[in-house]
């Protein structure tokens, strides 16, 4: 129970792997202070993510049919001198209040896969989110880099998740 505590306290757990074939394994820990629903709101909100996410620049639901769901998003990555626009293709798969899993079938990546999942403990208010993922872009990139980049950029997106779902729940309690 310490990770839960440490998230209870505000803070954003990271933590990185180097796998096999130069792979980075990414995983982000959250607390937020909302409902899942609110939380599988700002999660599959696919078509406004370039509104409330950093680095998303376009994302677009290009197919939704019997829960066959494909994304289309294009983003910034990297840093300073070293920032690249990537696109790319995700396959979505949700499970209702509990996982958002995706892998990209076209765009910049080698891999690019992963998912968020959503978690409430017995008797505790809000919702627990993390987002585990495998990259490896399609352009040359050193691991180090990418780790150094997901180590930047993650905490940004999870806060951001963060901010729109408490404020959708915030909205919620507000006569």
């Amino acid at each position: 129970m310490p990770e839960y505590n440490r998230m209870l306290d505000g803070e954003i757990l990271i933590d990185l792997t180097y796998q096999p074939d130069d792979i980075i394994g990414v995983t982000g820990k959250i607390f937020i202070d909302a409902r899942p629903e609110e939380v599988w709101n700002t999660l599959t909100n696919y078509d406004n993510l370039s509104k409330t996410l950093p680095k998303v620049l376009e994302s677009h639901l290009i197919e939704n049919e019997n829960g066959h769901i494909i994304l289309e998003q294009t983003g910034r990555t990297g840093i300073l001198i070293f920032e690249k626009t990537v696109r790319f293709r995700l396959k979505i798969q949700e499970e209702y209040l509990h996982r958002v899993t995706f892998e990209q079938i076209s765009g910049d990546f080698h891999v690019y896969s992963g998912q968020w999942l959503l978690e409430t403990l017995p008797d505790q208010r809000g919702t627990f989110l993390q987002y585990h993922a495998l990259i490896k872009p399609l352009f040359f990139a050193p691991p180090i880099l990418v780790s150094f980049v997901q180590r930047q950029d993650l905490p940004g997106i999870l806060s951001a998740h963060k901010q729109q779902a408490e404020s959708a729940a915030l909205n919620r309690n507000t006569p």
